[in-house]
């Protein structure tokens, strides 16, 4: 066989393979960062509670608002210029969403009918109204998202998941759209 025909025979053998272009993202890098900003938050609320009377066990309730109202207070003034999305920034809520739709499924979805507010019109360092149920999340979503800092809760307001401050009734920040439950 000439070597212009074995040349040919091993290119019409060999399949010519596609280009595969992929991206990979990594959650654990933004699990991180997300968990760094909670903690500075964490030690933030730690200070501005320095000075403010001792939130005691009691049968009163005004003694309870009235130490949540101060520290409120406190956080808003500290936090004048936060906004949306300072602590959920555009790759964290992409990377929650991935991690939240393997744990969302027809029960979870079930599970966060019970207790959701629904949804309502609020800012950063806004008041959860007290009037509104606050919402349980399911524990295999809890799983899945990083831990945070005492007193500070995942909900859900309809599919949009929210950080809120309970020891000072302040929200912090939300996820539009974090699951799809439909």
């Amino acid at each position: 066989m000439c070597p212009l025909a074995v040349h040919a025979a091993v290119h019409q053998t060999t399949p010519q393979l596609p280009t595969v272009e992929f991206t990979v993202e990594v959650l654990g890098s933004k699990a991180a960062e997300f968990s760094a900003k909670m903690d500075e938050y964490a030690k933030l609320r730690s200070k501005l509670q320095e000075g403010l009377p001792a939130l005691a066990v009691t049968a009163n309730p005004a003694e309870i608002r009235q130490a949540e109202i101060l520290l409120a207070q406190r956080i808003r003034r500290a936090r004048s210029g936060a906004g949306r999305h300072d602590v959920f920034t555009e790759e964290t809520r992409r990377a929650f969403r991935q991690m939240l739709r393997p744990v969302t499924t027809a029960a979870t979805c079930e599970f966060l009918k019970d207790d959701n507010p629904g949804e309502w019109f609020w800012s950063v360092n806004a008041e959860y109204p007290k009037e509104h149920p606050v919402s349980s999340v399911p524990p295999s979503m809890l799983a899945v998202l990083p831990r945070l800092p005492e007193d500070v809760f995942y909900r859900f307001l309809d599919t949009d998941l929210v950080l809120h401050d309970t020891r000072a009734n302040v929200m912090l920040d939300r996820i539009d759209n974090a699951i799809r439950c439909r």
